[in-house]
């Protein structure tokens, strides 16, 4: 189940205009990168120039599926995914925020930002256990001071006499 890629179009008169596009690539080899990520890019705007406003539809090109929405004010969104990937969270996708439009991704992400807090968290009680060491080290130090202290005060003090 991959995304390969998620594009922003506008949809002009004659041709569509992309706004912005993510592409995850890194299933394919460093010299196949370029080529792929081109072909994503035509094929997303292809697809929505032949997409009438205010539908959806999903295309199969090659191996990929290529899931498409043309809003009501020519505002287009295209995701090229392989055929394992389901429609129903493509289409999902093209209308919310990636975040909210698959369960599993929405609790994925709270489960990440609970790791970095607990990671956090981790840190400031090592950072807390180190201060406490160097507390107990350092009144370990006072302690054996006084008692030296004291040693030698009792040996000035012990060959005077009070009148």
């Amino acid at each position: 189940m991959k995304l390969y890629s998620l594009s922003v179009l506008y949809k002009g008169a004659t041709k569509a205009n992309l706004l912005k596009a993510a592409y995850d690539l890194s299933s394919f080899s460093f010299f196949q990168r370029s080529s792929v990520q081109e072909f994503m890019t035509f094929t997303s705007a292809l697809i929505v120039e032949r997409t009438s406003v205010g539908t959806r539809a999903s295309v199969k090109e090659q191996e990929y599926l290529c899931h498409v929405y043309v809003r009501n004010d020519n505002l287009s969104a295209v995701v090229i995914s392989d055929h394992e990937y389901p429609q129903r969270v493509c289409f999902t996708l093209l209308d919310k925020n990636p975040r909210e439009a698959d369960a599993m991704t929405k609790v994925q992400a709270e489960l990440d930002e609970t790791k970095i807090i607990l990671h956090n968290t981790m840190e400031s009680l090592l950072e807390r256990g180190e201060k406490l060491d160097d507390l107990v080290a350092k009144s370990e130090h006072l302690g054996n001071q006084s008692k030296a202290f004291y040693k030698t005060a009792r040996k000035q003090n012990s060959c005077c006499e009070i009148m």
